[in-house]
């Protein structure tokens, strides 16, 4: 199948008709009506010129009732090294997960994405997690709440184990709210270590579909 060009209607194909690489469809934009029915589908924007949306085979998660807690991490969690908020800064955290930094080459989050993703923040759909010490936001994570789905976008440190420490609270945070679906795009050294896995696309795009099915919120009404 080639891949499909999308115009001004709000559709995509289907994922699982996608190429090799994943690589679904091109064009549209990034108002917010597609963006969720993107994420909705299994679907993610990657590049702004062009734009292009793709849906990886296999598909990386953390299932929420496993996160590997190293001896070290743990004891940093149980000093409470750092303190953590939800929603507290989302337009920080996102910067913060745009910049450079030692260990950290280019990224795919131009200003394009930052807009975009804030304006989900502000319509209740993006939510964030802050890292901070000493009142300076130190890491961070951020991604996309529908019904019990979650799918992490990025995250960022500027504090050894800052990231670590946000990805955990979010995972505890998930389990507690009751959410059914982590979705975390795809495998990452660090996500490796702390536990994530890869399922098949199809596996995954099942259960997608129950899991944005299920009454569920990510902030604490």
């Amino acid at each position: 199948m080639g891949v499909a060009i999308l115009r001004s209607q709000i559709q995509f194909p289907d994922p699982r008709l996608s190429d090799h690489e994943g690589l679904v469809a091109m064009g549209g934009d990034f108002n917010s009506a597609r963006l969720l029915l993107a994420y909705r589908s299994g679907i993610f924007p990657w590049t702004v010129d062009p734009i292009t949306w793709w849906s990886p085979n296999p598909r990386a998660i953390f299932e929420l009732d496993t996160f590997h807690v190293s001896k070290s991490l743990a004891r940093v969690i149980k000093r409470e090294v750092f303190q953590i908020t939800i929603d507290q800064a989302f337009d920080e955290v996102i910067r913060g997960c745009a910049a450079s930094g030692k260990g950290r080459g280019s990224t795919w989050i131009i200003p394009e994405f930052i807009e975009a993703y804030c304006r989900l923040n502000r319509e209740g759909h993006a939510h964030s997690i802050e890292c901070w010490q000493a009142e300076k936001l130190v890491g961070g994570i951020y991604g996309v709440a529908i019904g019990g789905l979650f799918a992490g976008e990025s995250m960022f440190h500027r504090v050894s184990d800052a990231s670590k420490v946000a990805l955990y609270s979010l995972h505890q945070h998930l389990r507690e709210r009751e959410f059914a679906l982590f979705d975390i795009q795809m495998l990452t050294p660090i996500t490796t270590q702390l536990g994530a896995i890869e399922i098949p696309r199809n596996a995954y795009l099942d259960r997608l579909a129950r899991a944005t099915d299920l009454p569920r919120t990510f902030a604490p009404e």
